[in-house]
């Protein structure tokens, strides 16, 4: 399984805890929907966060690779 999968999974987890404790906690239906709408919009931006991570690290891996690629190529046109 890869670190990716593994990460939206715990993130997935953490939301679903986060909202099922809103749901069950002893307030005001105004003030538990206040509270989702705040932890809503905190997920969103870790989300965006950790999405523009992973497509940093994954546009690096890839011109890495297309660079050691034309490398390669360069070192057997030599040949």
């Amino acid at each position: 399984m890869n670190s990716s999968k593994v990460l939206l999974g715990v993130l997935g987890g953490l939301a679903a805890g986060a909202l099922a404790g809103i749901l069950f906690a002893p307030d005001k239906g105004s003030k538990t929907r206040k509270k989702i709408v705040d932890k809503s919009k905190g997920f969103a931006d870790d989300m965006k966060g950790k999405f523009e991570e992973l497509y940093e690290d994954v546009t690096d891996k890839y011109e890495n690779l297309l660079q050691d690629a034309k490398g390669l190529v360069s070192k057997n046109q030599v040949k």
